[in-house]
């Protein structure tokens, strides 16, 4: 089995950081509906919230 350049040991390949990418919206969104004030910058602080 030849090893593509790119690829681990394995034979996988690296996902990279994809999944995180909707972390900080559904944070905002949930944060938004407990509190009911939309915080559209990052990072979300109890002084943007008060």
């Amino acid at each position: 089995m030849a090893i593509c350049p790119g690829s681990s040991a394995l034979g996988t390949k690296g996902f990279g950081e994809t999944p995180i990418a909707g972390v900080p919206a559904a944070i905002g969104n949930a944060v938004y509906h407990a509190t009911g004030r939309r915080i559209r910058d990052l990072p979300i602080t109890q002084d943007k919230l008060l």
